[in-house]
Formats: C-alpha cells, sequence, structure tokens
C-alpha cells in the first residue's frame, strides 16, 4: 500500500531533475520553433510586449540565453527577443539562404546530380553535416546541400 504513493513521489522528483537539467543546457544551441504561432517579447514573461509573431513552424533559431522557461533567440534575419521555451523543439532544422536556386544533390559533391532545386527561403530539417555538405529534407524529399547556404547549421 505504502509503494504506490512512494512510486509517485520517486517518479515526480525525477520528472523535476530531468526538467531542472534541460533548463541548464549550454548556450548558445540551434533549436527550431515548433508550432504554428510564437509570440517574441521584448522580455522574458507574457507581460512584456510582443514585438514580433512567428508563423512558421519549423523555422531554425539560435538560442543565446535561458531564463526560467523563456528563451533569449536570434532569428534568420537577425531580430532578437524572449519566448516561451516550451514552443522550442531541440529538432535541427536549416533555412535556404543567399541568392537564386540552391541544388539539392544526390550525394555530398558538386558533380552530383541535382535531385530537386530549393528556392532562398525554403525551411527544412537537417540531418548531419561533413566537409561542407548536410542532409536536409524539405517535406518527403531529402539529399545533400552546400552548408554555406544554410542558415542553421555549423557551429553557433
Amino acid at each position: 500500500m505504502m509503494r504506490t504513493p512512494l512510486l509517485l513521489l520517486a517518479c515526480l522528483v525525477l520528472a523535476a531533475c530531468g526538467s531542472a537539467s534541460a533548463q541548464q543546457r549550454e548556450t548558445p544551441y540551434w533549436a527550431t520553433i515548433d508550432t504554428t504561432e510564437l509570440n517574441m517579447r521584448v522580455g522574458p514573461s507574457t507581460e512584456y510586449k510582443i514585438d514580433w509573431v512567428f508563423r512558421r513552424d519549423g523555422l531554425p533559431v539560435k538560442v543565446l540565453r535561458l531564463r526560467e522557461g523563456w528563451r533569449y533567440i536570434e532569428d534568420p534575419a537577425g531580430a532578437k527577443g524572449w519566448v516561451a521555451a516550451r514552443y522550442l523543439s531541440a529538432q535541427r532544422g536549416a533555412l535556404v539562404t543567399g541568392e537564386g536556386l540552391v541544388p539539392m544533390r544526390a550525394a555530398p559533391a558538386d558533380n552530383s546530380a541535382v535531385k530537386w532545386n530549393l528556392q532562398p527561403g525554403v525551411v527544412g530539417k537537417l540531418g548531419d553535416c561533413e566537409a561542407g555538405w548536410c542532409v536536409f529534407s524539405v517535406g518527403k524529399r531529402a539529399g545533400y546541400v552546400r552548408e554555406d547556404r544554410l542558415w542553421g547549421a555549423g557551429p553557433v
């Protein structure tokens, strides 16, 4: 009979420890927006004014600082502000940058076959990056894209 409350208490303690360790993650780090609408505020609380509203699920952001359930982020355009941490994902993503179409290739080489061409501004999931090339997927399409054409790839 006493086992159930003790087991429940142990689970709650472990859950709290897991949340606490997630709060202590070293900055900066990459994250992605994990909602269809996210308010960026001028301070770390709902009491602060909304400065911008993101409407792009999967958009990569750089997390610069942490504060009690809030993250100070930088978006691809360089704008900075505070967002609620619960709306960010650790899933790596990237945004296609630069001018003109970007080839998504079948292999990590400039002479590899072009599978698709990507417009600047396209957002996708980022895989491993090696030797200047990253695995990148947009919907069901996947291939290799040059790392220097992706915001969200590489070190923070």
